[in-house]
């Protein structure tokens, strides 16, 4: 399964520059994310990125992965449009470039869920409840079947199918690693806590 790894977005909460390459610990955040991908079973990592991010899709090619420029028209349809450029045909990891908890393990599980489910798609979500343990406001919130959850920012879907609606299994994981998307500045300090331990 190859990935998609979404980093076009201007970040302008953050108010730090392309937010990609926004630095933790000194490493950019889209570094902790595809290297968890080199590390996992995913075969090729595409980066989609888009005019208000050259510096990051600079920083991608300088590493070798495969930069799907989009038109900068939203999170679906610049998925849509980069999953279709790279005429990409199988079941593809769609994952945000600010996940920086993310790790190859977790990548793994993901995936070999995927693999022993019947729908064609499959999307992450954590409970609201690790959230509010962590002090987080989370931007969406879902009602699932009397739970209330929280998407994670990785996905899998049809590549084949990629334009049209795709029936998912809601995969809902009590991970820190996926709870945590840098959006604002308290987000980056979570981060860090949770790096150095500070949070169990």
């Amino acid at each position: 399964m190859d990935a998609l790894v979404m980093a076009g977005g201007r970040g302008s909460r953050l108010k730090r520059g392309e937010k990609p390459l926004v630095t933790l610990f000194g490493r950019p955040l889209i570094d902790y994310v595809t290297l968890a991908l080199e590390e996992s079973s995913v075969g090729r990592i595409y980066v989609a990125t888009t005019k208000n991010v050259p510096q990051t899709k600079a920083w991608a090619e300088s590493r070798d992965l495969s930069v799907v420029e989009t038109p900068g028209m939203g999170f679906v349809a610049d998925m849509v449009y980069a999953i279709k450029a790279a005429k990409v045909t199988d079941p593809i990891m769609i994952i945000m470039a600010d996940l920086p908890l993310v790790s190859a393990d977790l990548i793994d599980t993901i995936m070999e869920i995927y693999e022993e489910r019947p729908e064609p798609a499959l999307s992450t979500h954590t409970p609201l409840h690790l959230h509010s343990r962590l002090g987080r406001r989370p931007d969406s919130l879902f009602n699932y079947r009397g739970q209330l959850i929280v998407p994670a920012g990785i996905n899998v879907l049809d590549g084949a199918e990629i334009e049209k609606e795709q029936e998912d299994y809601h995969l809902i994981l009590e991970r820190i690693e996926l709870a945590v998307n840098v959006n604002v500045a308290e987000d980056l300090m979570l981060c860090e806590k949770i790096i150095q331990g500070d949070f169990l």
